[in-house]
């Protein structure tokens, strides 16, 4: 009897040393620098922020210090803002400013509303040999030469900010392109980009996308940085309204919004692509 008493203590005291020397060796969450877990929210932005890397270098950091995981839902901005009105994102990462106001004045925000994070520009990229002439730093004439010689197009054609972009510079040019020419692809900048090269005609890129992905293709930057302005590409981040219903996760939406506006996080954003592609993908400009 006295050896099974004697058996028993030793195992509870073998289990309580364990115990303490893996708590010792492990420490609490916090104390190893992780946070505790929070869930997940949805985060629905678009093709142009997964497509040029940008996402895939970043979310990791949000994730680690906040304890919330994201699930990234990559659309046009159009399609995402939808999402937002329907209620199914908690928060929007998007490039289409003047829909975005409306969005914001329809009531699908929350008490925020929009906040600036980042910008870059769009660029028209072509075959190297340029038939239609695009070259230069007038969008307007590039489009309109586009449509005169009725060379290949290929248009996003789903509602993103890219899209919009694009119909405002025919509409500048007060033309409404159509015809077999103009190829609707309704797909995403990376597919875009590379059925333009297929086809050896031109397209509309924000420049964060090409440069992951131009390279990969035998397109060539034919005509920027036109000093209109017209090619100019600003990102915002909105918290959506959390009246939506009650599976919005408000409050990781927040800490996603107050994250990437953060100093740290805009440095972050700042020096994304600088050393393997020599030059900012994105120029962060959170106020």
């Amino acid at each position: 009897m006295k050896k099974k008493l004697f058996a028993i203590i030793m195992a509870m005291v073998m289990t309580l040393s364990m115990a303490a020397v893996l708590s010792g060796c492990g420490g609490s969450a916090e104390e190893n620098g992780d946070a505790e877990s929070k869930g997940s929210i949805i985060l629905a932005t678009t093709t142009s922020t997964k497509d040029s890397g940008l996402l895939d270098a970043i979310l990791p950091v949000f994730e680690e210090e906040s304890g919330y995981t994201v699930d990234v839902v990559s659309v046009g901005s159009g399609e995402a803002m939808e999402m937002g009105v329907n209620g199914e994102a908690d928060v929007l990462l998007v490039h289409s400013p003047a829909a975005e106001k409306e969005y914001v004045d329809g009531g699908n925000a929350d008490e925020d509303g929009r906040m600036d994070v980042m910008y870059n520009d769009f660029v028209v990229v072509g075959p190297e040999d340029d038939p239609a002439g695009v070259a230069g730093d007038d969008a307007v004439a590039a489009f309109q030469a586009i449509m005169d010689k009725q060379a290949v197009f290929v248009s996003r054609a789903d509602d993103s900010g890219t899209h919009k972009k694009e119909l405002s510079i025919w509409e500048k040019a007060e033309l409404t392109p159509s015809g077999d020419w103009y190829v609707e692809a309704a797909a995403g900048m990376g597919d875009v980009i590379t059925m333009t090269d297929e086809k050896a005609g031109y397209t509309l890129s924000d420049r964060a996308t090409w440069l992951n992905v131009g390279g990969q293709t035998a397109l060539k930057i034919l005509c920027e940085k036109d000093p209109s302005g017209v090619l100019n590409n600003q990102y915002g981040v909105i918290c959506v309204n959390p009246d939506k219903n009650e599976n919005i996760n408000h409050d990781g939406a927040k800490a996603f919004q107050n994250w990437i506006v953060s100093e740290a996080t805009q440095k972050l954003i700042g020096e994304y692509g600088v050393e393997e592609y020599g030059e900012q993908l994105f120029v962060p400009n959170a106020k």
